[in-house]
């Protein structure tokens, strides 16, 4: 009798052991999960100013339609991205063509002291720094998600719920080769 008491504590801890783990992973993910929801507030509000930036730019710069018009085709792959996985390559492509449009306007000195412009500029900027912050703690819990999956005793079961590493949303490494040259300042 006393075996069978033992016997199954044992099996109960053991089953409340993996729901434990199980349980703690579906917290990971779902904090994942709620940090791209923070981003994708922060996307749709850059989706609705770029056409603005793009409409105030255009009156000055006519003949930088090609970079226009990627930052439009840009913009509407981003919106039309569907799942994480897919929204991060096309925020990511839309980063991109946002950082040539501003390199592209110090050739317009009259643009950039237009208000309206500069009211533009100060909103997308705003918006860039949140959605940096946003993506630092979309990437923190991913890391979170991602350590929990590979470390034991959770990487006995992780494959078995349909648990698996997930992506960073990191720079492109078209990107990267800009990022790594100091800034080039003028006077």
């Amino acid at each position: 009798m006393t075996t069978l008491i033992i016997i199954i504590a044992v099996a109960v801890l053991l089953v409340l052991w993996v729901v434990g783990i199980y349980n703690g992973l579906v917290n990971r993910r779902n904090n994942r999960e709620n940090a791209f929801a923070n981003i994708d507030v922060q996307l749709k509000q850059r989706h609705d100013l770029v056409p603005q930036l793009v409409a105030t730019v255009k009156g000055y710069a006519t003949h930088e339609r090609e970079l226009l018009e990627r930052v439009t085709a840009a913009r509407t792959a981003a919106m039309s991205a569907v799942g994480i996985n897919d929204k991060i390559q096309t925020e990511n492509a839309l980063s991109s063509a946002l950082s040539g449009l501003r390199v592209s306007l110090e050739a317009y000195p009259d643009l950039k002291a237009n208000q309206n412009f500069l009211q533009l500029q100060e909103e997308v900027s705003d918006l860039e720094n949140k959605l940096a912050a946003s993506r630092r703690f979309f990437n923190g819990a991913t890391r979170d998600l991602n350590t929990a999956i590979e470390t034991f005793p959770a990487c006995l079961f992780a494959g078995m719920f349909g648990f698996h590493r997930e992506p960073m949303f990191e720079i492109p490494a078209a990107d990267r080769a800009t990022l790594d040259k100091a800034p080039e300042i003028k006077f």
